[in-house]
């Protein structure tokens, strides 16, 4: 699993592929505590359009991320997550926890600015 990382109008903007399960999950917290730790108040937009896979671990990095962007008043958006992906968030019930937006531009709109 590889992770691209791009700047938008001060959102960092990651786009991993392939599955998030195993190795992949550490990758992945590695690249999220990175842009979490590089801002006072993170923002980030999760896109999902090229991952195929996602296991409870990856959900839980997700989870982690969340709460270590918040504390630090930050926020964490997600884009282009498919069903399988959307089926594990609502089986475990965290659905409302992430920031889900349908496109890029809205998502960058609302977590660029000050709420």
């Amino acid at each position: 699993m590889a992770t691209t990382i791009r700047q938008r109008d001060g959102v960092a903007i990651l786009e991993p592929s392939g599955k998030i399960m195993g190795t992949a999950v550490s990758d992945l917290r590695e690249v999220i505590t990175a842009q979490i730790d590089a801002s006072d108040a993170p923002r980030m937009l999760i896109d999902f359009s090229k991952v195929t896979m996602m296991d409870s671990s990856g959900l839980g990095t997700l989870m982690g991320a969340h709460v270590a962007a918040t504390r630090q008043g930050g926020r964490i958006g997600v884009i282009h997550v498919g069903k399988n992906i959307k089926n594990l968030i609502v089986r475990s019930r965290l659905v409302s926890v992430f920031e889900h937006y349908d496109t890029e531009d809205a998502a960058v709109s609302e977590l660029s600015s000050e709420s």
